[in-house]
């Protein structure tokens, strides 16, 4: 096929206006630059009133909005910017994060993630497929670039192959990639630690318990780890039949080109990648015994001079599985000569680094707004305020409309503004005070897996998605003329199950008091 260009039909209707308003607003580091100045202008108007919440044991309890622009105040936000409210907010949870991606960038950048994504690809029973492209997509996210920019185009040419549009095989994937962007088999995924981590400090930071409904201690990383596992089978095969039954027979009827130049060797696994993966293989062998042996010995289960049992090897599971991604990493590497010398491992760190310079900036905006709100009760107030209201439209006897209008009000604000760490400091802090204070059952645990599914379902019919235009030009080999607007209809019917299926998931967890993790 010639090289070929279109003009994209212009978008009209919702899809027109989703994109309007999307850019229209800022970046998430502006939004919070401009929230911190906004709250300090409210603490000045509002410094010195006072109002009652109930505590979680029913004692009246009085607090006082304070004014951030006192002098006092002043000298506290200067004194405490960099460290205490930024690097050391939430005990550190921004060094966990970057802990978790060094072991994910070792793995990536070693080029393992992508060799396991297509040797498990090309594996693919023709009658399984659109199952297991979902389920390969939703594994994927643990590395998100090896799941758009290889699984992706991979899985339109593993249709091409067998003679079937190979936007229908892109579309699968890419519903498992970005639809299902939170479930996963693995534990403490660096989405369990972000969203885990400060989810236990919005709880803290105004009296929330961290606990789930049986009011057993959760561990930040591993609190969704049931639901997410249960999750997981449940969007593929949802995913399978979304894509067999509304997605298939429309793109069947669609016209497609194969491009001259396809090669459909460029995702074949070489020789050198099989040598790798063996290798990488004993490498996982090694890492799972060198934990098996941690757990039963230096972080095996003790109980302090307190009386309470304390578990090491669960509370230290983020830098296991980060150690699991390294060890691999470095076996495939090494094997392959993707790594030569230490140098290289480092560099391989540092390029992982180098992807999260934007959480850093955003992290310390965000981090000293969120300390301005616990410092000077002005979160306090806008939690009362809400869980107030809330109350007086007789919600708290409704805990299942809560979690569904929270589900409902995230995946419509998804639409407008990307970012999932953005989104969730914006919100977590105001809802997950709110709605316990509604109602003791909406649980930190609870509201957090309320949105992620929200959060995930939505990301394929946004143009604000991170990777929208990649996809968008992935699928233009196949057809020239093609539009983010046709992409978003193509994908809707995912999206649409997606978020009504998982959102009855998690009602039946919640109905049925099943833990979402441990």
């Amino acid at each position: 096929m010639s090289e070929m260009t279109h003009a994209a039909p212009k978008n009209r209707g919702a899809i027109a206006f989703i994109e309007k308003v999307g850019k229209k607003i800022p970046d998430p580091v502006i939004i919070f630059m401009s929230l911190f100045v906004v709250a300090l202008g409210l603490t000045a108007f509002i410094g010195g009133h006072e109002f009652q919440t109930v505590s979680a044991s029913g004692e009246a309890v009085t607090h006082s909005v304070k004014n951030m622009l006192d002098t006092e105040n002043v000298r506290w936000m200067f004194s405490n910017a960099i460290l205490t409210n930024w690097l050391a907010f939430g005990h550190g949870v921004l060094g966990v994060i970057l802990i978790v991606m060094l072991g994910v960038g070792i793995a990536e950048n070693s080029g393992l993630l992508g060799a396991v994504i297509k040797s498990l690809g090309l594996r693919l029973n023709a009658r399984w497929l659109p199952m297991l492209l979902v389920f390969l997509g939703i594994m994927s996210s643990i590395a998100t670039d090896a799941g758009y920019l290889v699984l992706i185009p991979l899985a339109g040419m593993l249709y091409a192959g067998v003679g079937k549009n190979p936007l229908i095989g892109m579309a699968a994937a890419f519903a498992g990639v970005s639809a299902g962007f939170s479930a996963n088999l693995l534990p403490a995924t660096p989405i369990d630690v972000i969203i885990g981590m400060n989810a236990r400090i919005f709880a803290e930071a105004q009296g929330v318990p961290f606990t789930n409904a049986q009011g057993e201690p959760l561990n930040p990383a591993t609190m969704h780890y049931t639901f997410i596992f249960v999750s997981t089978f449940m969007l593929a095969g949802l995913g399978a039949w979304v894509t067999k039954r509304f997605v298939a027979p429309r793109l069947d009827a669609m016209s497609y080109q194969l491009p001259e130049d396809l090669d459909v060797g460029e995702f074949k696994v070489t020789d050198n990648e099989r040598k790798g993966l063996r290798s990488a293989g004993l490498g996982l062998l090694l890492s799972a015994a060198a934990i098996v042996g941690l757990a039963v010995g230096p972080l095996a289960t003790y109980v302090n001079d307190a009386g309470r049992e304390v578990t090491p090897y669960l509370d230290n599971v983020i830098l296991l599985i980060a150690m699991v991604f390294a060890v691999t990493g470095l076996f495939y590497g090494f094997a392959t000569g993707k790594f030569k010398t230490k140098q290289d491992v480092v560099n391989a760190m540092v390029k992982q680094m180098n992807t999260m310079g934007y959480i850093l900036v955003l992290t310390f905006f965000s981090n000293n707004f969120l300390a301005v709100l616990s410092y000077s009760g002005l979160g306090v107030y806008v939690t009362y305020l809400g869980a107030t209201g809330l109350s007086s439209l007789g919600l708290e006897n409704y805990p299942v409309l809560l979690i569904i209008g929270f589900i409902l009000t995230t995946a419509l604000i998804n639409l407008f503004v990307g970012g999932l760490t953005s989104k969730w400091m914006l919100l977590g802090p105001i809802f997950i005070p709110m709605l316990y204070q509604v109602n003791p059952d909406m649980t930190p645990d609870m509201v957090a897996a309320a949105y992620r599914v929200a959060d995930s379902s939505t990301n394929i019919i946004t143009p604000m998605m991170t990777y929208a235009g990649v996809i968008l030009a992935f699928m233009r080999k196949y057809k020239p003329d093609l539009s983010f607007g046709d992409v978003i209809a193509m994908m809707v019917p995912y999206s649409a199950a997606f978020l009504t299926v998982w959102t009855t998931l998690l009602i039946f967890f919640f109905t049925f008091e099943i833990p979402l993790g441990f």
